[in-house]
This record gives C-alpha cells, sequence and structure tokens, in this order.
C-alpha cells in the first residue's frame, strides 16, 4: 500500500472498490483481492484519522493552556 496515499485517494478508491463490488462488475476471481485492498484502504483511513484527531486535541489543549489577552 502507498504510505503517502492521501486520504481522500484512499477514501475515494475504497468507495469505487464498494461500487463495483454492489454493481457486480468484480469477477469471483479478484473479489478476494479487492477486499483485502478495501482493508488496507480501511486501516489506512482509521490511522490517518486518528492522527489527526490527535494533533486537534493537541492544539486544542494547547490553546486552552495560553491566557486570554484581553
Amino acid at each position: 500500500m502507498e504510505i503517502n496515499m492521501s486520504y481522500e485517494d484512499a477514501f475515494k478508491e475504497l468507495r469505487q472498490i464498494e461500487a463495483d463490488i454492489q454493481n457486480e462488475t468484480v469477477s469471483v476471481d479478484v473479489l478476494a483481492e479487492k477486499i483485502k485492498r478495501a482493508s488496507e484502504l480501511i486501516a489506512l483511513c482509521q490511522s490517518k484519522l486518528t492522527k489527526t484527531e490527535a494533533e486537534v486535541n493537541k492544539i486544542i489543549s494547547q490553546m486552552e493552556q495560553k491566557p486570554a489577552n484581553g
């Protein structure tokens, strides 16, 4: 899997896999491969979301610790 793949690109590919499976355009021969790829993309998206949440929480925490100027 591409380590530097953006969240948007991963999500887009995941949605395409979902559409292919729902539309039954995925042959049985490649179904397992598509499911494996979807699993990898889900893990990548979850990782990016978790990292972003931690960064946002850190920023908010830092903002709350600074005295207000006023």
